[in-house]
């Protein structure tokens, strides 16, 4: 076990290498100067190359790169003589010293994620732990919703293959996977949150704290959760949907069933005992995969609904070309892709004990 994490540790470091890597060349050559929008019509002379000076934007695009290389760095190395090492002096790090060679300072910290541009200096790590959250819980919301509905309607689809309720329940999710859903999220926000919204009380837009009706405090509005989780939930559920089905009907095939069969088990004993845990690998590998995708992917119905997560606050950053934003949100769905796929790989040992560690 201790080996399995040590390689998964890493083959990790080397995927979050390659990944800091590419966002890094990729957002800086992408045209436009993040200075220039930061300014806006107060722009002139000085004022850019004060900016410029203050961001490390005048530097070397490879002397940036090592730059941002070693305040992402838990352990990192700060010259006395440098402009990065005023970093630590202004607390700009949570950075324990190691040891000290000469003008060098070797630290221990938390990778530091740089500021926003355009939020007044705010940590990138603060505006991560405000919408993050919130993301969290709605591809959690989506995820369960897809999880369980799809599994039991996977498992009724097998059950009565090619019956009418069969081809419904196939029917359905066909419609599911094909709708993007951006069109979904439109049309359940002017359907529901306003054709209905006598009937359902819900809104077109809305997110998971507001503000009360004087203005003092905020709450949490969970009705403001159903919509984007229905809509963020309904391409996943077409997708478990049909792989359960799919799994369950070959499991059915195996000579286990029969002899499950053969010995007077009831068709409900035989699913719940035998067949759905083997059923269950590949429906495990879309639910992770879909997960981790919701986090990055839940960017068009976040926004439609007004819903203040990470996926909306990824719009506003390249609106606005907040590089610091983007690079860390980046950054932090492909760490979450990582831990996820380690713990599908353990949950797998648990669900097919053929499947070993290695």
């Amino acid at each position: 076990m201790i080996k399995y994490f040590l390689n998964k540790a890493f083959y990790a470091f080397l995927t979050m290498f390659g990944v800091v890597t590419v966002i890094f060349f990729l957002f800086n050559v992408l045209p436009g100067d993040p200075a220039q929008m930061m300014l806006g019509q107060n722009e002139d002379s000085e004022q850019l190359a004060i900016v410029k000076a203050k961001y490390g934007f005048d530097k070397p695009l490879l002397t940036q790169y090592f730059y941002y290389l070693n305040d992402l760095s838990p352990i990192s190395f700060h010259s006395k003589n440098e402009g990065d090492y005023t970093h630590l002096q202004k607390g700009k790090y949570t950075a324990s010293q190691l040891f000290s060679i000469g003008n060098s300072t070797i630290v221990v910290k938390f990778p530091y994620l740089r500021e926003s541009f355009t939020k007044q200096g705010k940590k990138v790590s603060s505006v991560l732990a405000e919408t993050l959250p919130n993301t969290f819980v709605l591809a959690v919301s989506a995820i369960t919703m897809a999880m369980f509905l799809g599994v039991v309607l996977g498992i009724v689809s097998a059950l009565f293959k090619d019956k009418w309720l069969d081809k419904v329940i196939q029917i359905g999710s066909t419609f599911g996977m094909s709708i993007p859903s951006f069109f979904s999220a439109i049309l359940f926000a002017w359907f529901f949150g306003f054709v209905l919204h006598k009937y359902t009380h819900l809104e077109m837009t809305g997110s998971l704290y507001e503000l009360d009706d004087f203005g003092e405090s905020m709450h949490i509005r969970w009705k403001n959760l159903l919509l984007p989780a229905v809509v963020l939930g309904i391409r996943p559920l077409a997708v478990v949907i049909q792989l359960m089905r799919n799994s369950l009907l070959e499991v059915f095939n195996q000579d286990y069933i029969r002899t499950a069969r053969a010995k007077g088990l009831s068709e409900f004993q035989i699913v719940k005992r035998h067949a759905i845990k083997n059923a269950l690998n590949p429906v495990v590998t879309a639910i992770s995969g879909w997960f981790a995708s919701m986090l990055a992917g839940a960017v068009f119905v976040e926004y439609i609904f007004g819903w203040n997560g990470l996926g909306k606050e990824i719009v506003n950053a390249l609106n606005t070309l907040d590089l610091p934003v983007i690079m860390g949100s980046v950054l932090i769905i492909a760490l979450l892709f990582i831990i996820i796929n380690i713990f599908v790989d353990i949950i797998y040992v648990y669900l097919d004990p053929k499947v070993k560690l290695e």
